[in-house]
This record gives C-alpha cells, sequence and structure tokens, in this order.
C-alpha cells in the first residue's frame, strides 16, 4: 500500500511518537495479540489540543507505518489525510481516557483469547502469579455496556480507570495506559501472561494463592525491577527485534 512519507511534514517529536507507535501495533501483532482490524493503541501528541494518534481503520496490525497512523481531535475529526475511517468504538474509548488522563501518552486495547476469558471470570485477575501482583497493583474493572460507541459511557470509563494502569473491559479484554508507548506495551505483555498463567493453572488443579502481606508494597518493587513498569528498559531491544524482521513500520 503506497502511503506518501510524513516524516519531512510533521515535527520531528511527532515522526519519533509515530515511529514507536507504529512499532508497538507491529509488536502486538508479532506476539499474537491483534484482533483483525479491531483494537487500538492510540499515543497523545505533545501540546494543549489533546490530539492523538490511532490506526487507520481497515489496516492489519502487520501493515501500520509511521506515515500511515492518523491524527484526530478530541471530536473524532481526521487532521491528516487518509483513504482510511477511524474506528468509533476505538476512539469513544481511547478519546475518553486520553481526556482524563493527563499523565497518559499511550493507551492499548486488546481482544485477546486469554483477556477475554478472564474477563468473563466473576473474580477476575487472580492472586496466583509474580505477573498477576504487578497487575493488581494498579488494577480496576470497567463493567461491559455494549460495544463502546456512545459518548454517555465515557465517564463511567473514565471513572473506573481512575489512576489505575491496567483496566480489564468485562467481558471484553484488557486495556493498559502508560506515560509512554513503551510502558503501555510493557504493561499489557504483564497483563496478558497474568492472563495466559491464570488460565492454564486454573486448568491443572488446585490453586496456591500469593501471600496478602507480599502484595502489600509491590507497587514499589515494580518501580524498582521494571523501572516503574518502565519500557525503556526494554524497548531499544524489541526495536532491534523489528528491525530484524522487518523494519518498513518506520515508513
Amino acid at each position: 500500500m503506497n502511503i506518501p512519507s510524513l516524516e519531512n511534514v510533521v515535527s520531528a517529536e511527532e515522526w519519533q511518537l509515530r515511529v514507536n507507535l507504529a512499532a508497538c501495533y507491529r509488536l502486538v501483532a508479532a506476539y499474537g495479540w491483534s484482533d483483525l482490524i479491531f483494537t487500538h493503541i492510540s499515543a497523545r501528541i505533545p501540546g494543549p489540543e489533546h490530539h492523538f494518534l490511532i490506526n487507520p481503520y481497515g489496516m492489519l496490525f502487520d501493515e501500520i507505518t509511521a506515515s500511515s497512523l492518523i491524527m484526530v481531535d478530541q471530536a473524532g475529526n481526521k487532521l491528516n489525510e487518509s483513504p482510511f475511517i477511524v474506528n468509533r468504538a476505538g476512539f469513544v474509548i481511547h478519546s475518553a481516557i486520553h481526556a482524563a488522563r493527563e499523565d497518559v501518552q499511550c493507551v492499548l486495547h486488546t481482544h485477546t483469547r486469554a483477556g477475554v476469558a478472564v474477563s468473563a471470570q466473576k473474580n477476575g485477575v487472580l492472586p496466583i502469579s509474580q505477573q498477576s501482583t504487578f497487575v493488581l497493583s494498579s488494577l480496576s474493572y470497567h463493567d461491559y455496556e455494549g460495544v463502546a460507541v456512545r459518548d454517555e459511557e465515557k465517564p463511567r470509563l473514565q471513572a473506573d480507570l481512575g489512576t489505575a494502569d491496567f483496566l480489564m473491559l468485562r467481558n471484553h479484554g484488557l486495556l493498559t495506559v502508560g506515560k509512554s508507548i513503551a510502558d503501555a506495551f510493557l504493561a499489557m505483555y504483564l497483563f496478558e501472561s497474568t492472563c495466559q498463567i491464570q488460565l492454564s493453572a486454573q486448568a491443572g488443579g488446585e490453586l496456591t494463592t500469593v501471600d496478602p502481606q507480599i502484595l502489600d508494597g509491590i507497587a514499589e518493587v515494580a518501580r524498582t525491577q521494571t523501572g516503574g513498569l518502565g519500557g525503556s528498559f526494554v524497548w531499544p531491544a524489541l526495536l532491534r527485534k523489528l528491525d530484524r524482521i522487518d523494519d518498513s513500520y518506520r515508513k
């Protein structure tokens, strides 16, 4: 697909954000978390306007490039030329979070089998793995209200997320936020791993749970071990991995 490069059209800061967001889409595809074209990752453009980048609706995640990403405003208007539209459900969820969380640059949402399965379980995430302890340190839940196309759901999404970094959308999937794209990706890696481990453990017999005392203060441990869920530790290596596979996301 021939999409003109924006590298010399947008600012250097926006271009780097586009490259990182395109990389995140490619990594989500590489790790098997994509759902054809039906989920989204967004990144806030620095500035007071609250504009953000999101995927063109109709492209697979492993096709996304830096130049193909669409900039939208808080009303959902496209701010750069694209032959593609923006998915309404993706816009509602992501615009709600970007409007409420000034500290968040990136919002990442998935519909993985493991994530949806655990989101349908009454007790949600269980404290049965080391990965789950990181998630439980900053986890909230949002009840299912149907496909997220109604603006009236936004205040409830915002209230349910609060200051958390992990949001389980009941009967729907997983969502993470981060102060950078790298942070949001690493958070989703932990969230998805937590759900996969939980389903595997539940299939194997009686479960052993983590001592509640260990859960206390786990947020500080997370900051120590991962830089505050800071993908800065792992992001350069992930970009090298992508570049070895296919560096076309940079176009």
